[in-house]
């Protein structure tokens, strides 16, 4: 549903199969409503005093919606008083009815920011060498393979001793 006074909505989306609600001015005046019309696109027309953030505030509530993501729109006392206009007050009146369903997009992104840190990675990692260990030796194919991984790691750690010139501990005759 695109909802507005078709602006700055692209002829793209206007023509995408969205639900097309022109908002038009109480004396019936809807600014955007001949360029949708020009481009074909089913359309109804709301007659509001509010801005077109409010409608479709009020028009997700009269539809039940539980929660309602803004973005973009005016969230701060600042930002309503920069207006300067009479139809603000309808913002904040919109504003009461939708109470605690209204969140703003960059609170919710502020919420969900996800820090993982270094040792939670690591202990990650360690619980799944575990599961992984675990899962092998409860196999016959899973036990032979890390015979033979025990093997190849002795044979590794001895190579390597005798690079450095440690014999391994073997017992004399």
């Amino acid at each position: 549903m695109i909802v507005g006074d078709m602006d700055s909505v692209s002829d793209k989306a206007l023509a995408s199969g969205a639900e097309i609600i022109v908002h038009a001015y109480r004396d019936g005046r809807a600014p955007g409503l001949k360029r949708v019309e020009d481009l074909g696109v089913e359309h109804t027309v709301f007659a509001a005093t509010g801005t077109s953030e409010d409608i479709a505030m009020l028009i997700a509530d009269e539809a039940g919606a539980e929660l309602i993501v803004a973005l973009g729109t005016h969230a701060t006392l600042l930002e309503f008083l920069d207006k300067g206009r009479a139809g603000m007050s309808s913002t904040f009146l919109t504003r009461l009815k939708v109470g605690g369903r209204l969140i703003d997009a960059k609170g919710v992104s502020r919420l969900y920011r996800a820090r993982i840190s270094g040792w939670q990675l690591g202990l990650l990692a360690l619980a799944g060498l575990v599961a992984l260990f675990v899962a092998l030796s409860s196999t016959p194919a899973g036990q032979t393979f890390l015979g033979l991984s025990g093997a190849v790691w002795d044979d590794l750690v001895n190579f390597f001793r005798s690079l450095v010139g440690l014999t391994p501990n073997t017992p004399s005759v």
